[in-house]
């Protein structure tokens, strides 16, 4: 499902922020009484195109957050970025989830809620208009806004994938 024209990102070149975008408490009951644990859905990003995201599940909220972490970095895709916003309008689906980008002008800010705002903004994206459809799952609707933002391509992908380059393409 992933494209093969994504860029994997190592992570000891860059410097990474890290958003915890949901946690979820879940408990087993057992003979001797209720067992906690946790599951985090952690968003990374350095601000500048690149942004992952991982899941953790510990039995304390912070070596959760700790192993969503790692996951996320494992995880470091390159999304297109112009002037502070997408390039294109994009629409993805992932389960339940259902997202939906659009370009905005410059000083717009970032239009969206919960889980989608948190991928985002780790982005580096700064002006875009956003909806959600769909289920509000923080887990899908981060897939679904990470699936987006991998099918968005910029103007330079594209003439190189087509073998022309853009002075051609403005030239005429």
């Amino acid at each position: 499902m992933i494209d093969k024209n994504i860029q994997r990102i190592k992570t000891s070149e860059i410097e990474l922020t890290e958003k915890v975008v949901a946690i979820n408490r879940v408990a087993k009951v057992t003979k001797g009484g209720r067992t906690f644990s946790f599951s985090a859905v952690v968003v990374v990003g350095n601000g500048n195109g690149v942004v992952g995201h991982g899941l953790g599940k510990a039995r304390e909220v912070t070596e959760s957050i700790t192993k969503g972490v790692n996951d996320a970095k494992k995880s470091l895709i390159k999304v297109p970025i112009i002037n502070g916003t997408v390039p294109h309008e994009q629409e993805a689906r992932y389960c339940g989830a259902q997202v939906f980008l659009k370009p905005a002008a410059p000083g717009t800010g970032v239009i969206a809620g919960g889980a989608m705002r948190a991928v985002l903004e780790s982005a580096g994206i700064t002006d875009v208009l956003a909806k959600s459809k769909g289920s509000s799952n923080a887990h899908n609707v981060v897939k679904a806004t990470l699936k987006a933002l991998t099918e968005m391509r910029d103007a330079q992908s594209v003439a190189r994938l087509r073998g022309i380059s853009l002075k051609q393409v403005f030239n005429g």
